[in-house]
């Protein structure tokens, strides 16, 4: 057979089911499948394949699997930090969002922020926002892999001036994307049990019930959620979800930081999955999420970055690193969240979570070749005496040299092939010099 890429001469990290580490590694790609995983001397390369790729001793992954972004908040990185959940959202936020985030800025933010997640490794994102029309063909002309949920919530937002168009507006946008890309897949996002009535959760999540896609919510972020819903609906917003008839396998449940056993019991019975997003839930002061709890009772956790205005920056590596140390410090037992683990919310769980197992996630033949390799020729990479050590507690977004997306090479030597990042650069900063006179 001939092969169209051929990566060789790197330590494969596969994150299959038995975890295997290959030394010496061998990838063959074929129509954007993986059709070869296997070790072979560093010098043996199969003849015909149009691409060679050596790796030069790096690690080569599976791409990394965000669970939780909103793209177009690129826009607002760094604007109004610091500051309580309710109070960032409703004095800075959600003003600037109903000013500045038309189509068109939606689509600049989202090619900014597709092109941030890609040069840091991330080959798939789960996003939630409005005008999700823009972030999903912004997605779309980079190349990055993805679930896209239009934005639902019961007051104007940007692109539904009338709240009562917020199922309409979903339902299209899912009728538009559903078989528009082997690379795109749409989704319904309800911002939060307080922000959408129970009859427009009901509505949504029966648009994506019908088409058989994912249904994302903000759940359980903060303390004051658990109060307002516990006191309008006398139990916690999970229980409440219960009771709505949300929960089900193609639901993900966004943060789950105050959730207590019965929560707990709940989400796994219904086979719900979970987005843990540490570092916003630090810079919130949300809380830590039981994420341990969580995987004792068989629930499918994946690692969200959140927006980059509650971050403030996407890149995995850092969330890695993040996630395996805030729950043994929280816990004092530096054994919880092993690198292992946290590895494998970052890809395969990840990709479960959001739907994608079977797609993505993993290396391994009959898969999507959504590939990173990672540049260990670097002071603070060198000596390598593990490599899942070294991908969390030591490499970040920068690390990264070369990203595959569905067998095309997406970035090349830390360049950008698919985007102009310069004139992309270029116009956020104009807009974030209007933006900034008005502060």
């Amino acid at each position: 057979m001939k092969y169209d890429t051929i990566i060789h001469n790197g330590t494969i990290v596969t994150v299959n089911r038995d975890f295997d580490i290959i030394n010496n590694g061998l990838i063959c790609i074929k129509n954007g499948i993986i059709e070869t995983v296997s070790s072979a001397p560093s010098d043996y390369i199969p003849s015909g394949a149009a691409v060679i790729i050596d790796a030069k001793g790096g690690i080569i992954m599976p791409g990394l699997v965000n669970t939780h972004t909103h793209l177009p908040m690129t826009l607002l990185r760094g604007i109004a930090d610091d500051l309580p959940l309710f109070d960032w959202l409703n004095r800075y936020i959600f003003p600037l969002e109903a000013k500045y985030m038309n189509p068109g800025n939606v689509r600049l933010g989202s090619l900014l922020g597709c092109a941030e997640m890609l040069l840091s490794g991330t080959t798939t994102c789960c996003d939630g926002y409005f005008n999700e029309e823009a972030v999903a063909q912004a997605a779309f002309e980079s190349g990055i892999r993805g679930v896209f949920g239009q934005g639902v919530i019961d007051f104007p937002a940007p692109g539904i001036p009338d709240p009562s168009d917020n199922i309409k507006t979903a339902a299209r946008f899912v009728d538009k994307w559903q078989n528009a890309s082997s690379l795109i897949r749409p989704s319904v996002f309800c911002h939060s049990p307080y922000t959408c009535s129970e009859e427009t959760l009901k509505k949504a999540k029966q648009v994506t019930r019908s088409k058989n896609l994912l249904f994302q919510i903000h759940t359980s972020e903060t303390k004051n959620e658990f109060d307002m819903i516990k006191s309008k609906h006398g139990i916690s917003p999970v229980k409440y979800l219960e009771r709505s008839d949300i929960l089900d396998e193609k639901t993900l449940l966004v943060h789950s930081v105050w959730v207590d056993e019965e929560d707990i019991r709940i989400i796994s019975k219904h086979d719900s999955k979970i987005s843990h997003n540490p570092q916003s839930n630090m810079k919130l002061a949300s809380g830590i999420a039981p994420v341990p709890e969580f995987l004792k009772n068989g629930i499918t956790v994946g690692l969200g970055t959140d927006g980059c205005a509650s971050n403030n920056d996407s890149d995995l590596f850092k969330e890695m690193d993040v996630a395996a140390k805030i729950h043994k410090v929280n816990l004092f037992d530096p054994t919880v969240m092993d690198a292992k683990t946290v590895i494998q919310m970052a890809t395969i769980r990840g990709a479960e979570a959001i739907g994608l197992k079977d797609e993505t996630g993993s290396i391994e033949k009959g898969k999507q070749a959504d590939i990173i390799i990672i540049d260990t020729d670097s002071p603070h990479l060198i000596p390598m005496y593990n490599p899942v050590s070294h991908i969390v507690y030591s490499a970040t977004g920068s690390d990264v040299r070369d990203v595959i997306v569905a067998g095309e090479i997406i970035v090349k030597n830390k360049k950008m092939l698919s985007l102009d990042i310069e004139d992309i650069i270029d116009k956020v900063n104009q807009l974030g010099a209007r933006i900034k006179k008005e502060l």
